[in-house]
């Protein structure tokens, strides 16, 4: 019986060919669409991933300001310090944090040759490039050797070094800062920087942080930066908020007093940007999705009316109401299957030919990792798949139970 009225499905489609194929068209649209809204979704979120990763998506910095609250009967405005022991309260208060950075900044000229440049210097250490996810171009990093002979060495970032040396191998060459000499030891990557902005990621020079006494009082700090990879850091912040305002004599809820920057909670409150962005995209696709489904029913119910003859036969020789039932609902998901395996190869042909949609590129050089690719991930299609599934089951049921629920004598008096 499932043989005989798979056949007579299979011929009712060939019979109106022309009908079927424009059917199937609207849900191969519709499943396309849905795919490749779910894939730029997808694309989005990798594109805002590549931003974080790009500049240290774990980091957490720490930054003096001043009260704006009075406490212990010190007055609001007091200018809060950091020294050393604002380190040993870090490693006290949070002993799971493995990477601390000192930080000592100023504006400095650099020479090389006859060519002068003002450009960022900055005094670190040298758990520095795992905190700010720095790579290098060649050469190596400041290392512990460097930080307790107060070597004087440098590392130049890529505008810096090009602005130095232009063309010129840098590594192992020497430049003067404020006219004490520097050794080049290594030449950092380019990195994602907005352009026409103040970021200075891409001219900054870096030396030793115990280097910086040659210029400038290095007793307080300019700033503390760490690296908490895998650590609880809403816990962790909260935690050294309080244990620096004991410290230093400020409310804990005092924000001006010292300022956190916590990469990992900036990168969460954009990822519910992007899940909501997604489930929008979903929402749009499947809306789309489902107006192939109307179309299909639509089809279907005709198909049933013109058939009213047909199924009064098929019940007068003994078929069911599940029968009639399975007749059609398998009509309308071969449709669907059909146009919906037409749908995803077309959405695989259109994000190869696709590829990249700049995004982040638009705004900051060396940005391209950060541009949106339309990946259609298996993920996807699963998901597709499944609003296709429920799709189609909703819009081959509704003329498939119209069918079953006919009454065998009326359907075969009609004209």
């Amino acid at each position: 019986m499932k043989r005989d009225l798979l056949l007579q499905a299979y011929g009712a489609m060939r019979h109106d060919l022309r009908k079927t194929l424009l059917t199937m068209l609207g849900m191969a649209w519709g499943i396309a669409t849905v795919v490749l809204l779910l894939a730029y979704g997808d694309g989005f979120g990798r594109a805002i991933q590549a931003i974080w990763d790009n500049f240290g998506s774990t980091e957490v910095g720490i930054f003096p300001g001043r009260t704006s609250q009075q406490a212990g009967g010190s007055k609001a405005g007091v200018a809060i310090r950091f020294t050393e022991d604002d380190i040993d309260l870090i490693h006290n208060n949070a002993p799971l944090v493995h990477r601390i950075s000192r930080l000592s900044e100023m504006d400095a000229t650099l020479q090389a040759g006859a060519r002068s440049f003002s450009l960022p210097l900055k005094g670190i250490d040298p758990g520095i490039p795992q905190i700010w996810a720095l790579s290098l171009n060649s050469g190596r990093f400041i290392n512990d050797e460097d930080e307790v002979n107060h070597a004087h060495v440098v590392v130049l970032a890529s505008a810096a070094k090009d602005k130095l040396f232009s063309g010129m191998p840098a590594l192992d060459d020497t430049v003067r800062i404020n006219g004490v000499s520097f050794q080049v030891i290594g030449v950092l990557r380019p990195r994602m920087e907005e352009q026409g902005g103040n970021n200075d990621t891409n001219k900054m020079v870096l030396i030793p942080f115990s280097a910086m006494d040659s210029f400038k009082d290095i007793h307080y700090l300019d700033g503390i930066w760490l690296d908490m990879a895998g650590l609880d850091h809403a816990k962790i912040v909260k935690d050294l908020r309080s244990s620096f305002a004991v410290a230093h004599n400020f409310k804990p809820d005092d924000d001006r007093a010292v300022f956190f920057f916590d990469a990992q909670r900036q990168m969460e409150q954009f990822s519910i940007v992007v899940m909501g962005l997604k489930v929008l995209l979903a929402f749009i696709g499947t809306l789309t999705l489902g107006i192939g489904g109307v179309g299909l029913m639509n089809i279907m119910l005709v198909s049933v009316t013109q058939r009213t003859r047909e199924i009064g036969v098929e019940k007068a020789l003994g078929a069911r109401k599940r029968d009639i039932l399975f007749q059609f609902l398998a009509e309308a998901l071969v449709i669907t299957a059909v146009g919906g395996l037409a749908g995803i190869l077309l959405s695989y042909l259109v994000s190869f030919f696709v590829g990249s949609i700049t995004f982040y590129s638009a705004l900051a050089k060396y940005a391209d990792a950060a541009d949106i690719r339309l990946i259609v991930a298996p993920k996807i299609v699963l998901i597709a798949t499944s609003i296709l599934g429920v799709v189609g089951i909703i819009s081959g049921m509704l003329p498939a139970l119209r069918a079953a629920n006919l009454d065998p004598i009326e359907a075969l008096r009609y004209e």
